[in-house]
């Protein structure tokens, strides 16, 4: 079959990967595949979408992502519209069109075009903005209901966990329709690989007997990053000196200068970590590539993974990939993917709980070997490469 995946943003994020590697699996498959993305830099994807491994197309990049910081919704809608119409103006003619986050092109795919349209929800748009004035509530009332007509228009819903199901279900009441869950994988091959680049090629100043504690995130207040900074913080406080340089907590994350909250998240954690005292056992990095993000988790102790109520999450999945616990809010995505005190740890989103949890994995209470065995196999048997391609294949067959 001929697929045609529409997204809007080709970038490093959790969403894009799954994308990326959708399109993968199908290639393998031997679909015939193309993506078309309103913005793709080269400098700031991941290494398929520029390698010649996947057929990539840019339309609306033109047109701007906000307008003074305004309006991103708005011109998302106007973006991908402005793709699915390039779509049917170039007369392609797949057999299906996977629309990821963006519902707005749909009614454009079903009025001229023939195919199928799946519709990939990460979690409903309308539950992502604050409404804190009369003129953004104003503004929501058109597009939130505008949301939910469109998603509706799709043949079929996909989402990445039973909590976003659970969320799409009570979001969008109109839609009667079961959405199925199609949980994220990883390319399992990309963490098997041999990578020529060494830590100290990264942080030069970091020394072979530390340990490590990684958070991966991008740079955006929603993902409580200063959690990780304040449990590091707690962590270190009652260790003497010479022990405290035994520890580096490395904050890592996608960074776009494009993105206002990128920009002034990171500068606003950089202060917090001079606040709380851990500045010079702190390491920021900005957009890691896909090399260096694997080294990292690999020689990581632990993956602090701090979102509330995250959607699904596909750091945790590789992170327990390569037998590195993992610890992370109760709540959300993670408590499908991780077993409390057996692959990692769930606890609340309070510093001391995580500082504990922490605590337990550098210490003998607990085995980190046997620990990271357990994620590692949790992993393979529930969310490889083959089980998600697998899926999806059934998926669009029934279609």
């Amino acid at each position: 079959m001929n697929v045609v995946f529409l997204h809007p943003d080709l970038g490093i994020g959790g969403a894009e990967r799954l994308i990326v590697d959708a399109a993968v699996a199908l290639k393998q498959k031997e679909y015939q595949v193309k993506i078309i993305t309103n913005h793709h830099n080269k400098d700031h994807c991941f290494p398929e979408t520029r390698d010649g491994t996947l057929n990539v197309e840019v339309h609306g990049m033109w047109i701007p992502r906000s307008f003074f910081g305004r309006f991103i919704a708005f011109l998302a809608y106007v973006k991908m519209i402005c793709a699915a119409l390039c779509l049917v103006i170039f007369r392609e003619k797949p057999d299906i069109i996977i629309v990821d986050q963006v519902s707005a092109p749909i009614p454009v795919l079903r009025w001229f075009t023939n195919a199928k349209i799946l519709f990939y929800c990460h979690f409903p748009d309308l539950l992502l903005t604050g409404r804190q004035s009369f003129v953004k509530r104003l503004y929501r009332s058109v597009i939130d209901p505008i949301e939910e007509v469109t998603t509706s228009m799709a043949h079929k819903h996909l989402v990445n966990s039973d909590f976003t199901r659970r969320v799409f279900k009570t979001t969008f009441k109109s839609i009667s329709s079961e959405p199925e869950i199609l949980y994220p994988s990883i390319n399992l091959l990309a963490f098997d690989r041999e990578y020529d680049v060494s830590i100290q090629d990264v942080i030069p100043d970091y020394r072979s007997d530390q340990e490590v504690f990684l958070s991966i995130n991008r740079y955006e207040r929603k993902k409580n990053l200063p959690l990780a900074l304040k449990a590091f913080g707690h962590f270190i406080q009652n260790l003497s000196p010479d022990v405290q340089k035994k520890y580096r907590l490395i904050m890592a994350g996608g960074y776009d200068e494009r993105v206002e909250e990128n920009v002034t998240h990171y500068k606003e954690l950089v202060n917090l970590s001079v606040e709380l005292g851990v500045a010079s056992h702190t390491t920021f990095l900005k957009s890691p590539s896909e090399p260096v993000k694997i080294l990292l988790l690999k020689m990581a102790r632990a993956l602090i993974y701090t979102p509330d109520k995250e959607h699904f999450g596909i750091v945790p999945l590789e992170a327990m990939y390569c037998r590195t616990p993992v610890i992370a809010v109760n709540s959300g995505g993670p408590m499908e993917t991780i077993i409390d005190g057996v692959t990692g740890f769930l606890t609340k989103d309070e510093p001391e709980l995580f500082s504990d949890a922490m605590k337990k994995v550098v210490s003998n209470e607990i085995s980190g070997v046997s620990m990271g065995n357990a994620a590692r196999t949790r992993v393979e048997q529930f969310f490889s490469f083959n089980a998600f391609a697998n899926s999806l294949n059934r998926i669009l067959q029934e279609m």
